[in-house]
């Protein structure tokens, strides 16, 4: 069954809420290079953090410069897996995979290498980025040709970019990913949750309802 990641968790309602759906992660955005409603400061994400329940994966969302610099806001934040985007090649990931006591996941766009992403990090999501390499763009991709980009590689892949309740099933039946990410898609505002399509979404993206 695929599994779900709701990101952008500003509010304890809101993480409570995903964590009701059946969600099996939560991110938390923290110094990004993009303007989005969605950051929040380490603080904030570390009170967060703390009140993810167990069973369920705390994923700290960042464009870090460094390695260094993303140890220690993980360091900081305490979650339990880190999500790089768009600042950090393959061999620094790498070198951050070798140093992070995390699971560390790459997000990049589907036109980066994206084999060699895959072999510097413990999953790869594939999103639809802006020019900083930043995601939450809520723009969709080719989901066919993203279909066969990611067809033997050997890391889970999560599909994230432009997905709602109303698209994540097709989105799911063509991919065959082995979770997907949401962000703005769920969202009655920016960084505030719509508890209602959060539900729906995951409920859709798992097959527990149809499309």
């Amino acid at each position: 069954m695929t599994r779900v990641k709701v990101c952008g968790i500003t509010r304890e309602a809101d993480r409570e809420a995903v964590v009701a759906a059946g969600a099996d992660a939560v991110g938390f955005i923290v110094d990004v290079d993009v303007d989005t409603p969605r950051e929040i400061d380490a603080e904030r994400a570390r009170e967060l953090v703390a009140g993810v329940p167990p069973f369920v994966t705390s994923v700290l969302v960042t464009m870090p410069a460094t390695v260094q610099d993303a140890l220690a806001l993980q360091a900081e934040v305490g979650a339990d897996a880190i999500q790089a985007h768009g600042t950090l090649g393959p061999a620094y990931l790498g070198g951050l995979r070798a140093r992070a006591d995390v699971p560390v996941i790459a997000a990049v766009g589907p036109d980066a290498n994206l084999p060699a992403y895959a072999d510097a990090a413990d999953a790869l999501l594939v999103d639809s980025i802006d020019e900083q390499g930043g995601g939450g763009t809520g723009e969709t991709q080719d989901w066919e040709r993203t279909a066969e980009l990611v067809a033997d590689l050997d890391v889970p892949v999560i599909l994230a970019g432009g997905l709602t309740p109303e698209n994540v099933r097709t989105a799911v039946e063509t991919v065959d990913p082995f979770a997907v990410d949401t962000a703005s898609g769920v969202e009655e505002s920016g960084g505030v949750k719509d508890h209602d399509a959060v539900e729906q979404f995951v409920a859709r993206a798992t097959g527990r309802v149809g499309a």
